[in-house]
């Protein structure tokens, strides 16, 4: 609710602050009446709650992102030019209710590169506090991020390697670019192996990309698992509060692995990842005090 309220308040002064862009014939009182029907409305409507927070959050998060440019330029191509969106994105984030408690940090080995492997539920999963605690992290995104200007300027800054998706040489040549920067500069590279977002009992089958790019650097795997957001339902439209549990499991080593051993290793570490994930969820649903009907 504290989320929801300071949401209230943050459109309040917006509201308030947009008369001077007004026309002069609008009076004061027709302002605050507006800001007044726009909060309890957003009090009221579950719906209304779940589409402004999620609002806040990208707009938030991309003020975060290109904020900092300019000092991002000082050292372009650096994983710790994403340190300061980090950090406040978990802070919004906790003030839009969505909180992260992370265990496992004792298996994270800051001195080699890797594949890190992370369930994808939401755009929150930005929010994971992964990135301040692994390292040299850098993500991989599809090239079209990189004309979001100035969105894709910052990405480019703080590290992500793009790639051609309906390009297989180009493909095969950024697979060997991430193995290269696994290598040579020990960074750890962020996957959704899922490849799209679920939020299911279930997670949805490993894509081949992420292990190809292992396998070839001959470099760990560290999978990530995120209990399910019980807190956060797109379906029904319902945006609350909630306590969610990361867990950093163990390294998967991939030296003296092939190409021919990848089906069998997306299927030691989705059944590893799986395992973990319903255990987390059904921890997150005590800690959340959440009774869930199947």
């Amino acid at each position: 609710m504290f989320g929801t309220t300071i949401g209230c308040w943050i459109l309040l002064v917006a509201t308030v602050h947009a008369e001077s862009i007004l026309t002069m014939t609008t009076s004061n009182g027709e302002l605050l009446g507006l800001a007044f029907m726009a909060f309890f409305i957003i009090t009221l409507s579950s719906t209304a709650r779940y589409y402004f927070k999620f609002f806040c959050f990208i707009a938030f998060s991309v003020v975060c992102a290109v904020g900092p440019v300019p000092l991002m330029l000082i050292r372009p191509r650096d994983y710790r030019n994403a340190l300061i969106p980090a950090y406040l994105c978990i802070g919004f984030g906790k003030m839009l209710g969505a909180s992260f408690t992370v265990r496992g940090k004792e298996n994270i080995q800051r001195n080699h590169g890797g594949v890190v492997l992370m369930n994808h539920q939401s755009a929150l999963d930005l929010i994971a506090e992964l990135w301040p605690i692994m390292g040299r992290s850098t993500v991989v995104a599809k090239k079209e991020v990189l004309y979001m200007f100035p969105f894709g300027l910052a990405c480019w800054l703080w590290g992500t390697l793009f790639i051609d998706r309906q390009n297989r040489d180009s493909a095969k040549s950024v697979i060997n670019k991430e193995a290269k920067a696994i290598n040579e500069k020990q960074a750890k590279l962020l996957f959704f192996p899922e490849g799209t977002r679920g939020n299911g009992d279930k997670l949805l089958p490993f894509k081949k990309g992420s292990f190809h790019v292992a396998v070839e650097s001959q470099a760990f795997i560290q999978p990530v698992v995120i209990s399910k957001y019980h807190f956060l339902k797109s379906n029904a439209k319902i945006f609350n509060r909630g306590q969610n549990i990361i867990k950093i499991l163990p390294e998967v080593p991939c030296a003296g692995l092939t190409k021919d051993d990848i089906p069998e290793l997306m299927e030691r570490v989705q059944r590893m990842m799986q395992r973990e994930y319903e255990l987390l969820s059904e921890e997150s649903l005590s800690i959340n005090n959440i009774s869930e009907v199947h």
